[in-house]
């Protein structure tokens, strides 16, 4: 870093690599659990009565292992935070993103002790993923922000119709997600034998709820597809973020299944943890492409009427003047 602080491009490389990281401990905290190392460390921050780092046993390594990860997490989203602050020039919204992003290092830790505290409850070990999804969220948020012009406003990228669709999508996915991790509490894979499950329902039970939920934002995901086929403007906006969400969508599908017909194995379990916070990755992109950073709503009209759109530029330059029109 130099004394005149980063460059916008040094800042996005920096926020990259922290969604990144973010995103890899979500995967390893799911391998401490897999391989029945919940309770390889009993106790927070040590490791147990006497000692603060063992190593002595396969499960105490491993969940040893994953609690020194946190430290480089942290690391990078402390630099991150840094970043933001001496990037020229500093902008607010990123200098708040990145706090966020800090603040949510030491509140992982703590919900992390609970988790150990109350021998892997399940609600805990819950809670424990939300929170990193919601750390995944913001990490994704600070990579999008940080490509924007600095001197831009954000203004509306699509159709309120469109953007309605998108977000009833995004949603849908949330809690497809949200419900696995209660599939996650019945199952075999509690972090230790001794661990607690939920009791108010059958592993086939919350599978197949979990199953009926992923199906409805797969469903929501072909409505919008279908929509979007006279939406020349708005597909284009969303065709990155949403060709990626329909990739891994499939994919995920597929290893959930496979997963169940094969008596849920860790590895592909692992699988299926990192596919689920790629799409919510994916996801958070998807929310963040309703909007763009712009000048004024006359510049947008002039660009859509450069493509040969005419109509689809006063359509667009209605919404982005008066905030209501939708076509």
């Amino acid at each position: 870093m130099r004394s005149e602080g980063f460059t916008p491009e040094e800042f996005h490389k920096i926020c990259v690599a922290a969604l990144v990281l973010v995103g890899v401990i979500v995967v390893t905290g799911a391998a401490v659990r897999l391989s029945g190392s919940g309770l390889g460390c009993n106790d927070w921050p040590n490791c147990n009565d006497s000692s603060l780092v063992d190593v002595s046993s396969q499960h105490s390594a491993i969940e040893q292992i994953n609690r020194l990860f946190t430290f480089v997490v942290g690391l990078a989203v402390v630099l991150a935070a840094l970043g933001a602050w001496v990037r020229r020039p500093r902008r607010r919204d990123l200098v708040w993103l990145s706090m966020a992003l800090v603040a949510g290092i030491p509140a992982q830790g703590l919900v992390g002790a609970i988790v150990v505290w109350t021998d892997l409850n399940p609600f805990a070990v819950q809670l424990h993923f939300v929170l990193s999804m919601a750390l995944v969220a913001i990490a994704v948020v600070l990579v999008v922000r940080s490509r924007e012009p600095d001197d831009a406003r954000r203004v509306s990228a699509v159709v309120p119709r469109t953007r309605h669709r998108l977000r009833l999508m995004v949603i849908w996915t949330a809690v497809t997600i949200l419900a696995g991790t209660f599939v996650t509490g019945t199952g075999p894979h509690a972090g230790d034998e001794r661990a607690r499950r939920f009791t108010f329902w059958s592993v086939k039970w919350a599978t197949r709820v979990h199953s009926v939920i992923a199906w409805i934002a797969v469903f929501m995901a072909l409505s919008l597809l279908w929509h979007l086929r006279k939406r020349a403007h708005d597909r284009e906006v969303l065709d990155a973020p949403l060709t990626a969400w329909m990739c891994v969508a499939v994919v995920q599908g597929g290893v959930g299944y496979l997963q169940y017909a094969n008596g849920v194995p860790p590895p592909l379990v692992a699988v299926h943890v990192a596919l689920a916070t790629t799409l919510w990755g994916i996801s958070v992109w998807l929310w963040t492409a309703t909007s763009r950073p712009s000048g004024t709503a006359r510049s947008l009209i002039a660009e859509s009427r450069r493509r040969g759109s005419v109509a689809e530029a006063a359509d667009e330059g209605g919404q982005l003047v008066d905030g209501r029109s939708e076509e």
